[in-house]
């Protein structure tokens, strides 16, 4: 569905009614694959005759860039982005470990290559504006083209490609007016360790301007502090181009502040010098704000910034951002300070791809998991190893989660640093970006002094253009890279000696970039092959060990294992290490949602990570719950695990454990009580029972009274199918769960569920099932029915609705 965003002023005396125009130019693309293997195979690019490098528009050109393109692309797949075309590949177990198992890469050159089609008409009374393509992420290595002339060329898959299209451009309605936006993505080969997707995996957006306009991103707005913060000055610093082909004689800049509840808090504005064509000039501008409405955890109210550029004594283009303010300081001694409290960092990392729909997540997609993970207790999110989509920036701020955001790949030259640059300038007005992140754990340099002069040079040249903000480097163990940045961050307490950094460097400001989780697969309880593996004590080969003993590529969670310190549930040992050191900011955990590729430390038939808080849905493991406990203590909670279906282990001594905040649990087991137990603070309870099938029920106690309660009973075999719907604007996340005859939650029903829908159609399904290597969205875009097998109770389907309402319909099979 094609949105159109218009800014409006009101029309006042010589002045002219200026309109900037952002289309969202997502819909109506057609694709097909390509081939990296040959170039006839690959629609013949580049073998033309006097091609497209060798001409800006070569007649030869017969291409899919080409308009005289020979072949109808209007039978490829027509697709509205994003669009991950990896998504309908299948696995194979010979494929990239790293990007779960899917036939993509450097093996697979027939599907490595993506190719993307879009034709367009302007009106005719768009001549003469400014018109600019953007394209907010393709992975990867992609070439653009606009009316068969190449616009540009970049390899990397995380930095927004933004083009001037003005004089490619054909305008008006009839047929040989007609425009060709089109894109080739190659994801030969891997940027990151986990799975990427390919092509189009976010959003695309047309501008249109006058000549002279704010240029991209050229508005930054931050905030200088007095005694109090009760006042501000907020500081506005903006960049105006002039594109159009005559000197502009100056121009003036208006900046108006709306407050949260609309009204106009401030305005100031500054003169700008003269301009040549194709100039671009800058200028500040200050103001002052008595008693703002603070961006913060609870409340993240946010301002909106409204900039006018008049010239001429004409508005010639209004440009809008929203931001917040809100005071961020850092104390080696005392932690992490937002508006003057203190805040400890409860976070998670997190790869943008999701079940069903790979890279390509939409936005109320994101939407959905960002609400999961703070539903739990989560305050922050680290951006892992890429800057965001900044539409989960948008849902971060309104949410109030701050953002700890990362570039993708360490270096000081052009190569790099574009990617970082570009993620500074785009993202910096965003109040829930409180770090910058230069690059995660680059082994083969975090150890070697050199490291140390490349993280001070990053760091420097973040600063010039964000001086507001910290800088920040991850690093797996090697105690090099940390000294040239302005944060340490440590990727695991096991593999970095934190206290001894504390003694050896008292001056430096930290946090735990990653810490384990300790999960496995959700409702896993044990080990296929126990003989082989039993976890009762610490195991240097511990990952092999569990591979073998888990030939199915599930496994249970490693926090039932004894650790190599002799650790039980080891997300406990992170999370305890980190809120009693109140000099360390807190911890992300590794990670959030599972994610596909990187299996460790299982083998194929094992496409994705286990170690999310969730699954690959977004259904959360038991650990989710420990936390849940511990970020939100004063809602009373108890949560026990394993499930009572654990058939086959009838007579078994069986570890009873309680996640809860309760001062005491008590457990009773098929009407036996096994005692009363005091909670340890941060910590869990451990009870060993006989499984004999029943029930176990859990009574909380706050100050001696009851104030939880939980129970759970073996079920019967599931006969039923509930739903519960997720609206976001025009996406619908539909969980799906598995009932007995008795209304009871069945955890172990893996059984297939018919889907039948009417007025939505499918983006794509999933189970949560780290093992998944099935279908997993329609090849007809327009199926009414599809059939999901559910993994231990869930699945999950996503849909794309018109924002009416919409009929979904479920059946056990």
């Amino acid at each position: 569905m094609k949105k159109i965003f218009i800014l409006f002023f009101a029309l006042l005396p010589n002045v002219l009614l200026a309109q900037r125009e952002c289309m969202n130019f997502d819909a109506d693309w057609h694709f097909a694959f390509g081939d990296a293997s040959n170039p006839e195979k690959d629609f013949g690019c580049g073998t033309e005759y006097f091609n497209y490098f060798t001409k800006a528009n070569s007649i030869h050109n017969e291409g899919p860039y080409a308009i005289k393109f020979k072949e109808d692309s209007t039978k490829w797949r027509k697709v509205d982005l994003p669009y991950d075309f990896v998504v309908d590949l299948p696995f194979e177990e010979k494929a990239s470990y790293s990007h779960g198992h899917k036939t993509v890469g450097w093996q697979y050159p027939a599907t490595s290559v993506g190719w993307y089609r879009k034709t367009f008409n302007l009106p005719q009374s768009d001549e003469g504006k400014h018109i600019r393509i953007k394209f907010d992420g393709i992975f990867r290595d992609a070439q653009i083209w606009v009316n068969g002339i190449l616009i540009g060329s970049e390899p990397s898959g995380y930095i927004h490609q933004d083009y001037d299209i003005t004089p490619y451009l054909f305008f008006g309605d009839a047929a040989d007016k007609t425009n060709l936006v089109c894109v080739r993505a190659d994801a030969t080969f891997e940027e990151g360790w986990f799975y990427e997707g390919g092509g189009i995996y976010r959003h695309v957006w047309l501008e249109k301007s006058e000549p002279l306009h704010v240029s991209t991103d050229g508005v930054f707005v931050y905030t200088e502090w007095g005694t109090s913060l009760s006042d501000a000055t907020i500081h506005i610093e903006s960049e105006v181009t002039n594109d159009g082909h005559e000197a502009i004689n100056g121009y003036n800049v208006e900046h108006r502040l709306i407050a949260p509840d609309g009204s106009v808090a401030a305005r100031c504005s500054t003169q700008g010098s003269s301009l040549k064509p194709t100039e671009s000039g800058k200028t500040a501008a200050t103001v002052k704000l008595h008693n703002p409405k603070l961006w913060s955890l609870e409340k993240p109210n946010r301002y909106k910034v409204v900039t006018r550029v008049t010239s001429g004594g004409k508005v010639v283009d209004e440009y809008t951002i929203k931001t917040g303010f809100r005071q961020i300081k850092m104390d080696k001694d005392k932690g992490l300070f937002l508006n003057g409290k203190h805040v400890k960092l409860k976070g998670f990392n997190n790869h943008q791809d999701h079940a069903g729909v790979g890279s390509a997540i939409p936005d109320g997609l994101q939407q959905y998991r960002m609400e999961r993970m703070k539903e739990f207790g989560a305050n922050a999110y680290r951006a892992s190893h890429n800057p965001m989509t900044s539409e989960l920036l948008d849902i971060c701020d309104s949410l109030g989660i701050l953002v700890f955001e990362e570039n993708r790949l360490l270096g000081i030259n052009d190569f790099e640093m574009d990617v970082a640059l570009d993620m500074v300038r785009h993202d910096r007005n965003h109040p829930s970006v409180f770090l910058w992140g230069i690059g995660n754990e680059e082994w083969g340099l975090e150890w070697d002094p050199r490291s140390v002069d490349i993280a001070k040079t990053m760091t420097e040249r973040i600063h010039l253009k964000d001086p507001t903000r910290m800088v920040a480097a991850a690093s797996s163990s090697g105690p090099e890279i940390i000294k040239g940045t302005d944060v340490a961050g440590y990727n695991y307490i096991m593999q970095h000696p934190v206290d001894e950094h504390r003694k050896n460097y008292p001056e430096r400001i930290a946090l735990g970039s990653e810490e384990t989780s300790g999960c496995g697969t959700r409702g896993i309880y044990f080990n296929e092959k126990p003989e082989l593996f039993n976890g009762e004590q610490p195991n240097e080969k511990e990952g092999e060990l569990l591979a073998a003993a888990n030939p199915s590529g599930r496994m249970p969670s490693l926090n039932r294992f004894m650790d190599k310190d002799s650790t039980y549930n080891r997300i406990e040992r992170g999370w305890q290490f980190y809120n009693n050191r109140p000099w360390l900011l807190g911890l992300f955990y590794w990670t959030g949602f599972d994610y596909r590729g990187e299996p460790v430390p299982l083998a194929y038939p094992a496409t994705g990570s286990q170690f999310g808080l969730f699954d690959y849905c977004g259904f959360p493991k038991d650990e989710a719950y420990y936390l849940k406990a511990w970020w939100n203590p004063d809602e009373p909670m108890i949560h026990l695990l394993p499930h009572w279906n654990l058939k086959g282990h009838e007579g078994e001594t069986v570890k009873v454990w309680a996640y809860s905040n309760c001062d005491e649990v008590e457990l009773t087991v098929n009407g036996k009580s096994l005692g009363r137990q005091t909670m340890p603070k941060d910590g869990h309870l451990e009870w060993l029972a006989e499984y004999k099938p029943g029930y176990i029920e859990a009574v909380g106690y706050k100050a001696g009274k009851e104030v939880a309660r939980k129970r759970i009973e073996t079920t019967g075999d599931a006969t039923q199918v509930k739903m519960e719907k997720h609206q976001y604007g025009d996406v619908a996340v539909v969980d799906i769960a598995l009932y007995d005859k008795k209304g009871r939650f069945v955890p172990t029903a893996c059984q297939p569920v018919s889907i039948k829908i009417e007025g939505a159609n499918f983006i794509g399904w999933g189970n949560g099932d780290s093992a998944f290597t099935s279908t997993e969205r329609p090849s007809d875009p327009d199926a009414r029915s599809m059939e999901v097998k559910t993994f231990n109770g869930r699945a999950q389907v996503i849909l794309k609705t018109t924002g009416k309402r919409f009929d979904i319909t479920a059946e056990l099979r």
